[in-house]
C-alpha cells in the first residue's frame, strides 16, 4: 500500500481500499461501492488531498491512453491518468511542449486538473487549467459531462482545482506550447538578500518565461532571503545543440533513512555549501528540459530521504501590496525556529486569473518549504506560518498541505461553499473532511431520507459525452 500514501507520508493511512479502473468505458458500479471514493494516480500531493481514510481510492494509472494529437495545432486528447512524462516523450520531437508543468513529471493529466497546479512560467501562462479546453466527468449515478468554458461552465469552472472531488475525469483535451528545440538555454544568479529576489524577478519576467528562485533558510540576519535566481527560455536552432538531449539516468533511495539524516546542523551545512559553491553568474546555457524543469525526479524515491515520519511542505501566496514584508516575516520565524528547509522555493506568481474555483495561484509571491517531520515543534511551526499568512491576506496551498485548520482553509478560500454544490455525493477525501467537517452539514442541501442530493438532479444542461 506504499503507493497509495502522500508524497510527504504523513499524515500515515492504514484503511484505505483500492479499486482499479482499467478501461473509461467499463467503470466502476458505485452503488456496490459501500464507502466514499477518490480518484488516485502517482500520489504526488504532499498532504492528505489525494488520500481517503476509511474509504476507497480508485486507481486511474491505468487511463493512461494518448486519443489524440494534433502535430500541427498542438491539440491533445488523453486519458486522465497518463502523465505528463509519457506526454512529453510523443510531443517534444514534434515541437510541442507542456504548457504548464510542476516539479515533477510524475503528475497525472487528473490530478493537474485537479489541483490546478503551476509552474515557473506562471507570470507568462497562468495555470494548467488556463490550457484545457474540454474533460469528461464520470458522476457517480453514471451520468458522462462534457464541460468546457463555453459548455457547462460551471462544472468546468469546479473541476478545475476541485480536488477530484466533483466526480472521475475519465479526459481531456490540453493545448500544448510550441517550442523549436528540447533545450532550456537558462541562467542562474547568485543574489545575497531578499530586496535582490524582488529585483531580479521584476526585471526578468519580461524576457524570460521560466522564473523561480532556492533560497537559504539559515542565512545570516544581514543576508536573510539570500539564493539563486534561475531563469530560462526555450532554446532554438541558433542557440540550443543539435543532438537530442540523452534519456536521464535516475538514482534510487532503497529505503528510508534515518530521521536524524537531515537535522538541523546539517541542513544549515548543506544550505551553506550551496549557495557559496555557486558562482554569481552562471551565464546562459542550454540544459535538458529534465535538468531545468525536474532536477528532484533524477532521484527516485527522494522522499525517502526524511525518514519513516516523513515530512510536511508549506506553499503559500502572500499578496503584491503585502509580499516583501510578508515574506520577510515567514523568512524570520522560520530562521528562529531552527527548523529549516534544503527545499526552498520562491517564485512571483504573474496577473493571469486562474480557471478554478478553488485554484491557488494568484498575483503576489509563493513561497514553498519542505520540513522533516518533528512532531508538535513541526505542527506547531506551520500553524504559525499560517497565522502569518493569513495577517498579510495571504493563502495556504490545498494540494501540499497536511494539517491546516477548518477555520484557517475556509478563511483562505471563502469559495468553499460553493463548491459543494458540484460535488458529486460519493467522493470525499481526508483533507475534505478535515478542513471542512465542522461546518459541512450546514451547507448540504438533504432530502426527508438524509441522502445527499447530488446537485447534477437540478441542473436543466443536456449532458453529453466528449465527441
Amino acid at each position: 500500500m506504499a503507493r497509495y500514501q502522500s508524497w510527504g507520508c504523513y499524515p500515515k493511512t492504514q484503511r484505505q481500499q483500492v479499486h482499479p479502473i482499467l478501461w473509461a468505458h467499463e467503470t466502476p458500479q458505485f452503488e456496490t461501492l459501500e464507502s466514499s471514493v477518490l480518484p488516485h494516480a502517482y500520489g504526488r500531493s504532499y498532504g492528505d488531498s489525494c488520500l481517503n481514510e476509511g474509504g476507497i481510492l480508485l486507481d486511474t494509472i491505468s487511463l493512461n491512453r494518448l486519443l489524440s494529437f494534433d502535430a500541427s495545432t498542438g491539440i491533445l486528447q488523453c486519458e486522465s491518468g497518463v502523465s505528463l512524462q509519457e506526454i512529453l516523450k510523443v510531443v517534444i520531437p514534434h515541437g510541442w511542449f507542456i504548457p504548464v508543468t510542476p516539479g515533477t513529471q510524475f503528475v497525472s493529466i487528473g490530478g493537474a486538473i485537479a489541483n490546478d497546479v503551476h509552474g515557473k512560467n506562471h507570470h507568462r501562462s497562468g495555470t494548467f487549467g488556463c490550457h484545457v479546453n474540454s474533460m469528461e466527468i464520470l458522476r457517480s449515478d453514471g451520468t458522462r459531462m462534457y464541460c468546457s468554458r463555453t459548455e457547462n461552465p460551471e462544472w468546468f469552472r469546479a473541476t478545475v482545482g476541485g480536488l477530484g472531488l466533483t466526480g472521475l475525469i475519465l479526459r481531456a483535451e490540453i493545448q500544448l506550447t510550441h517550442i523549436r528545440s528540447p533545450w532550456i538555454l537558462a541562467e542562474r544568479l547568485k543574489f545575497s538578500h531578499l530586496e535582490e529576489f524582488f529585483l531580479l524577478s521584476s526585471s526578468s519576467e519580461k524576457d524570460f518565461e521560466y522564473t523561480v528562485a532556492w533560497i537559504d533558510c539559515f542565512a545570516p540576519e544581514n543576508n536573510l532571503g539570500r539564493g539563486i535566481f534561475i531563469r530560462g527560455n526555450h532554446g532554438n536552432a541558433a542557440n540550443s545543440p543539435t543532438h537530442t538531449p540523452k534519456s536521464r539516468k535516475y538514482l534510487q533511495v532503497p529505503c528510508n533513512f534515518p530521521s536524524c539524516f537531515l537535522n538541523p546542523a546539517a541542513l544549515k551545512l548543506f544550505n551553506a555549501l550551496y549557495y557559496h559553491s555557486r558562482p554569481f553568474s552562471s551565464g546562459l546555457k542550454n540544459e535538458t528540459y529534465e535538468q531545468f524543469f525536474y532536477p528532484l525526479d533524477s532521484i527516485l524515491n527522494w522522499n525517502r530521504l526524511y525518514g519513516t515520519f516523513g515530512f510536511l511542505q508549506h506553499q503559500c501566496v502572500i499578496p503584491p501590496e503585502h509580499q516583501k514584508e510578508g515574506i520577510y516575516a515567514l523568512l524570520a520565524k522560520i530562521k528562529n525556529s531552527g527548523q529549516g528547509s534544503f527545499l526552498a522555493v520562491l517564485k512571483q506568481f504573474g496577473s493571469i486569473s486562474s480557471p478554478g474555483l478553488l485554484s491557488f495561484p494568484r498575483p503576489g509571491t509563493t513561497l514553498a518549504l519542505d520540513f522533516a517531520f518533528q512532531g508538535a515543534r513541526t505542527l506547531d511551526l506551520l500553524a504559525s506560518l499560517d497565522e502569518i499568512v493569513l495577517q498579510y491576506g495571504g493563502a495556504v496551498y490545498p494540494a501540499k498541505d497536511a494539517r491546516m485548520s477548518a477555520s484557517n482553509f475556509q478563511r483562505f478560500f471563502p469559495q468553499w461553499e460553493t463548491l459543494i454544490q458540484f460535488m458529486d455525493p460519493k467522493f470525499s477525501s481526508s483533507f475534505w473532511r478535515r478542513v471542512t467537517t465542522s461546518h459541512i452539514s450546514h451547507c448540504l442541501m438533504e432530502e426527508p431520507s438524509g441522502r445527499l442530493l447530488d446537485p447534477l438532479s437540478k441542473s436543466e444542461n443536456t449532458l453529453i459525452s466528449m465527441p
